[in-house]
């Protein structure tokens, strides 16, 4: 893992990595349950759409994981490679701009994501996924 910080391609450290990872499985955790809960009360197959919501707080810490880059550091302009609350500013307003255009494509990408997911979910017929 990267200790350097790279402009649009690495801000966190490792700490704030398993960060992200908790993050994502969290949002994962609450998708599945909430999916689990929609099932079992017997909601319509329309009300799944709110799932949107966990899977993007799991596609938002699970892209940033994997790219060792948050989304919030780039738009602020700033990174952390050391201990968490331990926020850098980046100097070079080419390196911002750089981290801005990184971030805006991670929130792409995990809507992307997020709303994919939902929709895999949503399309389960209501009687295969009551079996």
């Amino acid at each position: 893992m990267s200790d350097l910080y790279i402009a649009g391609q690495c801000n966190l450290g490792q700490s704030e990595v398993r960060r992200r990872k908790v993050v994502a499985l969290a949002g994962l955790i609450i998708a599945l349950v909430s999916f689990a809960l929609i099932l079992v009360s017997g909601a319509p197959a329309g009300s799944r759409a709110i799932l949107f919501f966990p899977l993007m707080i799991f596609s938002i810490g699970y892209i940033q994981s994997r790219k060792k880059f948050c989304l919030a550091y780039g738009l602020m302009g700033s990174f952390n490679l050391g201990k968490i609350g331990e926020i850098s500013k980046v100097q070079s307003r080419e390196d911002r701009d750089a981290d801005r255009k990184t971030a805006l494509k991670i929130f792409l990408q995990a809507i992307l994501l997020a709303a994919s997911l939902t929709i895999i979910l949503m399309a389960i017929p209501l009687d295969q996924a009551q079996r």
